[in-house]
Parts: C-alpha cells; sequence; structure tokens
C-alpha cells in the first residue's frame, strides 16, 4: 500500500510544538500521576463514562442512526453502577460491551501487538451483548457502509469507505504497517526521518475509519484502538483522560476533515488536515489531565494531616472505622466525625452500613 508505506507529510511547526509538548507531558506523567490510588482510581473511571457517552454519540451521529445519538455520560454512569447482565435497549448494550472492551485494552491487552486477528476480536467483544450483531460480530463487512456527516445526514458527498471485497485486503495492509511502524521496522519515513508514533497512529485511525472494515461499531472501535496504540507506544496516561470526549466537545467536524485527505481515493492521501486536526485533539487531552493532576494536588495539599491520616489507613487497609481511628490517633469522636464528613462529601470515601457499623472505604 503506497499510501502507507511512503506517506508524503508536510510538517509544520505548530504540529512539532504540538508533538513535543505531549511528549514532554509523557515523560512527567511519572511524577505527575504520583496521586492516591483511590484519586486515579477515580479520574480512571470519569474518563472511562465519557469515552463510553462521547463514542457512542459521536458513532451514532456518523453513521446516521439513532440509536446512542442522546446518551447522557449521567445514564452511562448509571449503567454501569447498575449492571445487572440484562438489557433493557441497544444503548445497555452498546455501553457494557464498551466498557469492558476499554478495561481489556487497559490492562492485559495493552501490551499486544495490533495485528489482524486482534483487531477482529476487539471488535467481537465490542458487540458481545448486542443480539442483533452476532452475525457479523469478528467479521468484515458484506454491504456498503457509507457514511454520514457528524449529523448523521448521508448525501451525494458522504464519505465513500472501502468496498466489502476490498477491505479484508486494506485491513490486512493496515495491520502489518502499523505493527512495523511502531515496532521501528518500517519504511515510514518522511524528509529522511521515521514517522513520530503519534503521526503513526493518527494515520493508523484515519485510515481504519476511510476503510470501514466491520458492518457496525466502526467508530466505537476506532476509539479503542486508538487507545491502545497510545499506550503500545508508552502514553500510559491516556486512560485517564477521554480523548472522545475531547474529541466530540471540541467543535471540529472530522468527517470533513477525513474527506480532505482523499486516502482511498488518490496514491498520495493529504494527511496534513487530519494530523493537524488529530494532534490538537492530542494535546487538549493531555491539558486536561494535566489541570486535573495539578487541581488533585492542591487539595491534596490542603487536607488537613488528621484527614491525610484518615486516607491513609483507608487506602493501606481497604477500610477504616470511627472506632479505629480513635484509637489510632488518640483524636475525639467529634473531630474524627467532622473528618470522615468533609471526606465522604468531597468523595474521596464512601460510608458502608449505618451508626456504630459504618465503616469506610474508597470508591
Amino acid at each position: 500500500m503506497d499510501m502507507l508505506t511512503t506517506p508524503t507529510l508536510h510538517i509544520t511547526p505548530e504540529m512539532l510544538r504540538l508533538i513535543a509538548e505531549i511528549d514532554e507531558f509523557k515523560g512527567a506523567w511519572k511524577a505527575l500521576g504520583a496521586l492516591p490510588q483511590e484519586r486515579l482510581a477515580a479520574l480512571r473511571r470519569v474518563a472511562a463514562i465519557e469515552s463510553i457517552g462521547s463514542s457512542i454519540r459521536m458513532e451514532s451521529c456518523m453513521e446516521g442512526s439513532a440509536a446512542g445519538g442522546m446518551l447522557l455520560d449521567g445514564a452511562v454512569e448509571r449503567l454501569l453502577a447498575h449492571f445487572d447482565n440484562s438489557f433493557a435497549s441497544r444503548e445497555e448494550q452498546d455501553v457494557l460491551g464498551y466498557a469492558e472492551t476499554l478495561e481489556q485494552v487497559c490492562g492485559a491487552f495493552a501490551n499486544r501487538p495490533p495485528t489482524e486477528d486482534h483487531i477482529r476480536q476487539l471488535h467481537r467483544d465490542l458487540l458481545r451483548y448486542s443480539p442483533k450483531a452476532q452475525w457479523h460480530r469478528g467479521n468484515y463487512k458484506i454491504s456498503v457502509n457509507t457514511v454520514g456527516n457528524q449529523r448523521g445526514a448521508l448525501r451525494a458527498s458522504s464519505l465513500e469507505t472501502a468496498s466489502p471485497l476490498a477491505a479484508p485486503r486494506r485491513m490486512r495492509e493496515l495491520a502489518e504497517w502499523v505493527h512495523a511502524a511502531l515496532d521501528g521496522e518500517s519504511r515510514v519515513v518522511s524528509d529522511g526521518e521515521k514517522v513520530h508514533p503519534l503521526l503513526v497512529i493518527s494515520i493508523f485511525t484515519a485510515m481504519f475509519l476511510l476503510i470501514h472494515p466491520f458492518q457496525e461499531g466502526n467508530g466505537r472501535l476506532s476509539h479503542i484502538l486508538t487507545t491502545l496504540l497510545l499506550l503500545r507506544s508508552g502514553y500510559a496516561y491516556a486512560p485517564y483522560s477521554s480523548l472522545e470526549n475531547t474529541m466530540e466537545n471540541s467543535g471540529d467536524d472530522y468527517f470533513l476533515v477525513l474527506r480532505q485527505t482523499r486516502g482511498l481515493r488518490t496514491a498520495v492521501p493529504d494527511w496534513q488536515p487530519w494530523l493537524l486536526c488529530f494532534l490538537r485533539a492530542l494535546h487538549r487531552q493531555m491539558k486536561r489531565l494535566e489541570q486535573k493532576v495539578e487541581r488533585e494536588h492542591r487539595i491534596l495539599a490542603a487536607l488537613p494531616e488528621l484527614s491525610l491520616y484518615i486516607m491513609e489507613q483507608v487506602r493501606d487497609h481497604g477500610r477504616a472505622t470511627l472506632k479505629d481511628m480513635t484509637i489510632l490517633t488518640g483524636a475525639s469522636r467529634n473531630t474524627l466525625k467532622e473528618h470522615f464528613r468533609k471526606l465522604t462529601a468531597s468523595g474521596r470515601i464512601v460510608m458502608r452500613g449505618k451508626g456504630r457499623g459504618a465503616w469506610y472505604s474508597l470508591r
């Protein structure tokens, strides 16, 4: 695939600046992310909820589907909190499938190479709870799936995706290309230099969307794969800030930018508009997380010593009670009650049970 093995890229000063700042944050994340586990877990949970909601809404708009278009983040949070293996709607199927697949990618799957079989497995997992999708889960499309604009309007200028006959070959080539590129074996060069991983990931995401290899779920899967490739490339902070939510709220028309690449209709795609758009989204994701972490550090620094001690006990032992903390600290019950109340009100700990039998744990 010539357009992948030897792309012509015009790297602008803005693109270089965005990449440099993202990589600087990548290197600093170990120190910046030195937060208590319960706060990191809270950041990741919020990011997951935002990612699920935004991804389903964006795919719904791009593919002209009514399902999921009005799904709110609050509904996603409630579904995840009260999951009981029963599904009253298509939205619930999509939410749980996305949540579990995202967790896989952020866990054991993060180090797996993005092979064609792996991509198809992730598609199967993504649609695991959808009865109507059982016939095509993990299988390439058998009919044309033209993509509309972000308002779901299919029109003459809609994005033309790969044909069902061409999709398997293009996916095989794409999977081989990204694996070689990220493992340092690729012929992908620009002005004599190997392409930066963020540019490789950007091109991969665009090509996947242009191919649109599966009958449905392509938008959601593209976001899952982007997170996977970011993690494989060392961007360990990716699960703690929602790229999908950043993209949804940016105001950019990703559909129009994709069309501008002419990725499937020319041997020399114009990648620059897409690369710049994608890098800006990654940069906004990074800045958003940086601000959240700074806020967390300020809050922690402002906590009284007694509250910090309670937090340490809960984190180290999994639970704490008013009685235990009275014995350990020698503080009065009323003083400790006020610290527990404030920590609970701020969402740092949760009260379990009632009365004298109450105990406190992390969320």
